[in-house]
C-alpha cells in the first residue's frame, strides 16, 4: 500500500511538472503568437513527420536487439518478439509512474520467457549504466560543438544557477561514501547476515543482478561489436528523428546534422524533468532552436510534432504488447 502511494505521489509531482512548464510557456504567449505556433503544426508536411517515426520506431527495436545480446553471457536466448515487447511494455508503464517499466519490464520476460526476474534486472541496470554513459559522453561533445552558439548563455545562466556546486558536490561525495561502505560492509559480514532467510533472499536478488550487470563485459568479441554498433546507431536515430522533421517545416529546413545533435541533448534533459517530457520536452526544443534563429512558433511546433510523434509510437505499440503478455500469462497459468 506504501508502494502504490510512493508511486501514485511520483506520477502527480512528474506530471505536476509537464503541467507547469505547459502553463508557464503559454502565459508568456499572445492570442497572435499562439495562432502562429497552431498554424505551423497545421501546415508541417507530415510526410517527413511520419519518416521521423518510422525512425524513433527503429531505435526501439534496435534497443530490443542490444538488451537480447546481454542475455547470450547467460545463456539465455530470449526471443527478439517477446524483448521488443517488453521495452515497448516498459516505455509505456514509464509513460505512467516513473521507473515502473524496469520493473515491468523484467516481469514480462519472466512471463514469456521463464526467465528470473533478477537476471533481467541485472541486464537492465547494465544497459541504464551504458545509456548513462553514452549521454555523458555526448554531452560533452555537445558543449564543444555548441560553445560558440551558446558561451553568453553557459557564462551568466549557468554561474548563477550552479553557483553553489562546492555543496551539491559534497553531497554526492557523502552519498558515495556511504554507498562504498555500505557495500563494505555487506562483504565483510556476508556469510553470518545471509543465515536470516529475508537476507538470503535479497543475496539471491543481488547475485543475480551481479550476473546481469557483468554480462556485457563476458560478451564473445562479434557480439561485444554488435552492442557497440546497436549502441551508436540508437542514439544516430535519435538524432536523424530530429533533423528529417526539420525538413517538414520551411523555416528549418536548412538546418542539419550540428542542430539536431544540439536539440537531442536539450530535449533529452526534458525527458528527465518531466513525466514523458510533457511540456518540457518541447519547450527545450524550441530554446535549442532558438539558438539557431528559428522562430518561437516554428520552434515550439517543432518540438511538439518531435516528442508526439515518438509517444504515439509507445503508446500505440505499448499497448498491443500489453494486451499480448496478458494473454500470454493467461495461457500459461491455464496450462500450468
Amino acid at each position: 500500500m506504501k508502494k502504490r502511494t510512493s508511486d501514485i505521489l511520483k506520477f502527480i509531482v512528474f506530471i505536476g511538472i509537464g503541467i507547469f512548464f505547459i502553463y508557464w510557456f503559454l502565459l508568456k504567449l499572445d492570442a497572435d503568437t499562439k495562432s502562429a505556433i497552431w498554424e505551423s503544426i497545421t501546415q508541417a508536411n507530415y510526410g517527413w513527420i511520419g519518416v521521423a517515426m518510422g525512425i524513433n520506431f527503429f531505435a526501439l527495436f534496435i534497443r530490443a536487439l542490444r538488451w537480447q545480446l546481454l542475455y547470450e553471457p547467460l545463456g539465455l536466448h530470449p526471443k527478439l518478439n517477446n524483448t521488443f515487447g517488453s521495452v515497448m511494455v516498459a516505455y509505456l508503464a514509464n509513460l505512467a509512474i516513473p521507473r515502473l517499466g524496469e520493473v515491468l519490464r523484467c516481469a514480462t520476460m519472466r512471463t514469456s520467457e521463464k526467465v528470473p526476474i533478477e537476471k533481467s534486472l541485472g541486464t537492465v541496470v547494465t544497459e541504464r549504466a551504458v545509456d548513462v554513459t553514452a549521454y555523458f559522453l555526448i554531452l560533452a561533445i555537445g558543449v564543444v560543438v555548441m560553445f560558440a552558439d551558446m558561451k553568453n548563455w553557459f557564462g551568466e545562466g549557468l554561474a548563477e544557477k550552479f553557483s553553489n556546486w562546492q555543496t551539491i558536490v559534497i553531497i554526492l561525495g557523502v552519498i558515495a561514501g556511504i554507498g562504498i561502505a555500505a557495500v563494505w560492509i555487506y562483504v565483510k559480514m556476508r556469510q553470518r547476515l545471509i543465515k536470516h532467510p529475508i537476507i538470503k533472499k535479497v543475496d539471491k536478488i543481488l547475485v543475480g543482478c551481479k550476473d546481469g550487470v557483468v554480462s556485457v563485459f563476458h560478451l564473445r568479441r562479434k557480439s561485444a561489436m554488435k552492442f557497440v554498433l546497436y549502441s551508436v546507431l540508437i542514439y544516430l536515430c535519435y538524432m536523424l528523428g530530429s533533423m528529417v522533421t526539420f525538413y517538414a517545416f520551411e523555416e528549418t529546413m536548412h538546418l542539419g546534422f550540428k542542430e539536431a545533435f544540439v536539440v537531442y541533448i536539450f530535449g533529452s534533459v526534458g525527458m528527465v524533468i518531466s513525466q514523458g517530457g510533457i511540456g518540457a520536452y518541447p519547450t527545450l526544443v524550441q530554446k535549442a532552436l532558438a539558438l539557431y534563429g528559428i522562430s518561437l512558433a516554428t520552434g515550439t511546433a517543432c518540438g511538439w510534432l518531435m516528442w508526439s510523434n515518438s509517444q504515439i509510437i509507445i503508446i500505440v505499440v505499448g499497448l498491443i504488447y500489453m494486451v499480448y503478455f496478458s494473454l500470454r500469462k493467461k495461457s500459461n497459468t491455464a496450462t500450468e
